[in-house]
């Protein structure tokens, strides 16, 4: 199986500059130029509609600028083969579906980059332990044997990273993997979120979100996105103001943090 090098020289893991992307009369993003060093753990933040999953899609090399350069891991489209590069890129959407596998099934999948296994495709002795050394990571080792149609919501978010993990990717990326989760949910796959950030040396990790209590704690820095804009960009302590986040949703927001986390209410009576 052939490999393509990953940059290490670069100092960022992804650039966008001047990027704008159309559809048809409709601009998603417009003039965007942003730069994600290499080993950040980045939060993307905005309303509907404000350009984050087609950032996140340029990033993942499936979509590409209609103006503009993109590099992803030193490698600048158009003129690199994206098939080799997305070995290098773990992207996990919570709304896709796998075929009815069990668990560990499901995880080998991300080295076949199939929906299920493959006939006549058999894991090395190092990918099976690399399989369950994830499932454990992202803690549904004891439920490897369990098939895809009977995992809970938070379940499959969990399975699908550690899928995505497989391949050891140098970037992850993660399409608001929160979804339809509820609190407990919540809280375990942010747990695993911190966990293997912390335990996957050289990794860079931008996940989407609508709400800052779904921030991890080990996230480096935010952007902030409106109307396919940048509103505002750069390390999590300067950005995540209560300033910047009532501009962004145009309306007074109160910021807390506890615990290393954030939770953001309207400012209005008892904020």
């Amino acid at each position: 199986m052939g490999s393509m090098p990953v940059d290490a020289q670069r100092e960022n893991c992804l650039a966008f500059t001047n990027v704008t992307v159309r559809r048809g009369a409709t601009r998603l993003v417009e003039d965007i130029t942003l730069e994600f060093p290499r080993g950040s753990h980045w939060a993307v933040l905005g309303p509907n509609g404000a350009g984050k999953t087609t950032l996140l899609k340029m990033a993942g090399t499936l979509l590409y600028p209609s103006e503009g350069t993109v590099d992803v891991l030193g490698h600048r489209f158009g003129r690199v083969d994206t098939r080799m590069l997305r070995r290098h890129i773990g992207y996990v959407d919570p709304r896709q579906r796998l075929d009815d596998i069990p668990v560990h099934e499901a995880v080998l999948s991300g080295l076949t980059a199939s929906n299920g296994l493959l006939d006549r495709w058999e894991p090395t002795r190092a990918q099976l332990i690399r399989r369950d050394e994830l499932l454990a990571l992202v803690g549904m080792g004891d439920r490897a044997d369990r098939r895809w149609s009977a995992l809970s919501q938070g379940e499959r978010a969990r399975t699908l990273i550690a899928r995505a993990l497989i391949p050891s990717p140098s970037l992850l990326l993660l399409d608001e993997p929160c979804t339809g989760l509820d609190l407990p949910g919540r809280e375990i796959l942010l747990t695993v979120i911190d966990t293997l950030r912390r335990e996957t040396e050289g990794l860079s990790t931008i996940m989407i979100t609508h709400h800052v209590e779904e921030i991890a704690a080990t996230t480096t820095d935010v952007l902030m996105m409106r109307d396919g804009r940048v509103l505002a960009t750069g390390p999590v302590g300067e950005i995540l103001t209560s300033g910047n986040l009532s501009e962004l949703y145009g309306m007074d927001v109160h910021l807390e943090q506890i615990r290393g986390r954030w939770f953001a209410f309207g400012a209005g009576d008892g904020a």
